[in-house]
């Protein structure tokens, strides 16, 4: 009997392939203060996803034109 072994890999494609299909967020919030003074403030939000996927979700959160017109 004969035992096989698979290793499941996955190729560029397809790892860009599902980002875009799940689409992925990066959320980042950079403070400096000092003594209570705040020197500097970064908030930076990455959205990395497909249009299909983009739309349907950022609709439901109001980011688009569409959801701005009705608010």
């Amino acid at each position: 009997m004969a035992v096989e072994k698979s290793i499941a890999s996955s190729s560029l494609a397809e790892v860009v392939d599902r980002i875009l299909d799940k689409g992925i967020v990066i959320d980042a919030y950079v403070r400096v203060s000092l003594v209570g003074i705040e020197l500097l403030a970064i908030e930076a939000r990455v959205v990395v996803a497909g249009v299909d996927t983009y739309l349907k979700y950022a609709e439901a959160v109001g980011l688009t034109a569409g959801a701005a017109a009705t608010a």
